[in-house]
């Protein structure tokens, strides 16, 4: 079994990350309501993952857009967030101000931004369209989306650790754990730009 979507994915939405955001937007609630929020998250996770799993390629032909071109971009989009992780920022951290006080006002942030852009935003789509690709059997796409179910699982331990593993690893800690996962996401999207590019570019794959 090939693992390297699932760790690509895990290096992704790296739920660690998100752990301080997580207890920020549920400052003041009862613990039922974090219970439901942290459900909430870890269901929307796995509902965008499983989504682009089973109906990315779809999407793709209805827009005329080659898995190449896709893959090109896409490589580009991991490597910018590799680029962010590496300077200890969430991966998808890319919402406006107007937009996290928008959130926070709502009943729920479970979804927005906790979810999206936060822990699923375009890299995360982006990847599991790729490997969507790649995948010939059933079986392939049915592990593809049970990497869903472990990258929502793994965001609803986090989620419901948060305050322990805030206070265990501390902000340095959480910050060098972003950094090592963007490292392994950085030469990952080297991998899949260069697939891309010799789809396009067919001489790039001859040796000299």
């Amino acid at each position: 079994m090939d693992l390297k979507p699932l760790i690509t994915l895990l290096a992704i939405v790296n739920p660690l990350a998100i752990v301080p955001f997580f207890i920020h937007y549920t400052q003041g609630m009862t613990r039922a309501q974090r219970r439901r929020t942290v459900w909430i998250s870890s269901c929307t996770a796995f509902a965008v993952i499983a989504a682009c799993a089973l109906a990315g390629l779809q999407i793709l032909d209805f827009f005329g857009i080659s898995l190449a071109s896709f893959q090109v971009g896409g490589g580009m989009l991991l490597l910018m967030s590799s680029m962010a992780m590496l300077n200890a920022q969430p991966a998808e951290a890319k919402t406006t101000r107007e937009e996290v006080h928008d959130a926070a006002s709502r009943a729920s942030i479970a979804v927005v931004p906790l979810t999206i852009p936060l822990l699923t935003g375009p890299a995360t789509m982006s990847t599991v369209v790729i490997y969507a690709e790649r995948a010939q059997t059933f079986w392939q796409h049915a592990a593809l989306v049970g990497y869903g179910v472990v990258v929502a699982l793994a965001t609803a331990l986090c989620f419901t650790l948060a305050v322990p593993i805030e206070r265990a690893l501390g902000k340095t800690g959480i910050n060098v754990m972003t950094r090592l996962m963007g490292l392994i996401l950085a030469a990952l999207a080297v991998e899949v730009m260069a697939a891309g590019l010799q789809r396009l570019f067919p001489a790039l794959g001859v040796p000299a």
